[in-house]
């Protein structure tokens, strides 16, 4: 059970892929836009009918932009996903009538787990973030950084209370649908007991104050049968020295137009070609040294790059790492800060261009350090050789088979 942006759906149709191998029967539940993501997997789909892109293109969705800092963003985002979930709640339900067990991502785990207690099924968290409170890191949706250990540790408190706000209109209809008693149990008590974490411990390391029963895995890749890229990328890469991609996946920005040309004037000035990635932000460029492409496998995009130019959404953050190649981060909003981050302290990013700043000077000057200083080439080959020796989904198929 997940529900988001592409980001928050793609990797558990790999994860998904390799629980069948493995002899399960699996069911996505997400919102239906995301069924052609299980196509050849082999995993069943139940759709939920909520629509994330038109919920971030709607006027609620659109005023996330007005927000600078991340507290404010969170609460917009809150009020977003609160005035939406009960739209699913009906859609879960119905889905756990048929099931063993539940594997619950993050966007959704308070809500699966009333559910997985009402029902008497065992569940498991999957996290592509992590979420749970430490000192040694400021919550991840609030970008990221440090504002020291005592304050870390606080905040991702306050996180975790200002989420299960989004819960809380529909919890208690839940609970007597399941004759469940009226009062829950108390916050400490409806964490899921035992959490993977669906990213390499080589960007993130198990911080040291986590309780037990939270673990790291390392990726689990999105599932892609058979493809090869449209001939007219291939033809684009095939034409000239690799190129720079640059997209923002599932994000939405204020205008396009502005930033679609901010883009071009960068990659230029950096004397560099460019395949832009149309994504839900709506970039769009032309020339013989720019290509707009729509959706494209970043397994077979990225390793013909020169440098991968993102919004560090967790599932294109992996991918770029997996490619091993540099980056130069564009961070938006929630955890992208936080993975912008790990991506500069990992040592295959010169340093973030955050998007509400971004301008083609900054940009093509981290361009040029990226493309042409070897120690990010060079730390980036090692480090995606390293990940890719990674076995995430086998670990978490033998959680799976643990479960009771």
């Amino acid at each position: 059970m997940t529900a988001g942006s592409r980001g928050d759906v793609a990797p558990f149709t790999g994860l998904g892929h390799a629980l069948v191998r493995a002899g399960h029967e699996v069911t996505l539940v997400t919102h239906e836009r995301f069924a052609p993501l299980v196509t050849g997997s082999g995993v069943a789909f139940h759709p939920l009918p909520v629509d994330p892109r038109a919920e971030l293109e709607s006027e609620r969705g659109r005023g996330l932009h007005h927000s600078a800092s991340g507290p404010g963003k969170l609460l917009r985002a809150i009020r977003l996903a609160r005035a939406v979930v009960g739209d699913m709640t009906d859609g879960l339900l119905s889905a756990a009538r048929h099931a063993d067990a539940l594997l619950a991502a993050a966007p959704l785990a308070p809500l699966a787990h009333t559910i997985a207690e009402g029902l008497s099924l065992p569940i498991l968290g999957l996290h592509l973030q992590p979420i749970a409170p430490t000192r040694e890191f400021a919550p991840p949706m609030l970008g990221g950084g440090s504002w020291g250990a005592l304050g870390n540790r606080l905040a991702g408190h306050g996180v975790e209370r200002a989420v299960d706000q989004v819960f809380a209109p529909v919890l208690p209809a839940v609970r007597a649908r399941l004759d469940l008693p009226a009062r829950g149990p108390r916050s400490r008590d409806r964490r899921i007991p035992s959490v993977l974490h669906g990213f390499s411990p080589l960007l993130v390391p198990r911080p040291h104050d986590w309780r037990p029963g939270l673990d790291i895995t390392g990726y689990w890749w999105p599932y892609e049968r058979e493809q090869q890229l449209p001939s007219a990328l291939r033809e684009f890469l095939d034409a000239g020295p690799p190129p720079v991609f640059v997209g923002l996946g599932s994000a939405t920005v204020p205008d396009p137009h502005r930033l679609s040309a901010e883009i071009v004037r960068a990659l230029r000035l950096a004397g560099l070609r460019g395949v832009i990635q149309r994504g839900w932000a709506g970039l769009a460029a032309d020339g013989d040294d720019i290509l707009t492409v729509d959706e494209v496998p970043h397994s077979l995009l990225f390793p013909e790059t020169a440098a991968v130019v993102h919004h560090c959404g967790a599932g294109t953050t992996a991918a770029g790492v997996r490619a091993g190649v540099p980056a130069v981060p564009v961070p938006i909003q929630f955890d992208e800060g936080f993975w912008a981050d790990r991506l500069v302290t990992a040592g295959v990013a010169p340093g973030t261009v955050p998007l509400r700043r971004l301008t083609a000077e900054p940009l093509a000057a981290a361009l040029t350090r990226a493309t042409h200083e070897p120690r990010y080439t060079e730390r980036a080959r090692e480090l995606g050789a390293r990940v890719r020796a990674e076995d995430g989904a086998g670990r978490a198929v033998e959680a799976v088979n643990r479960m009771e």
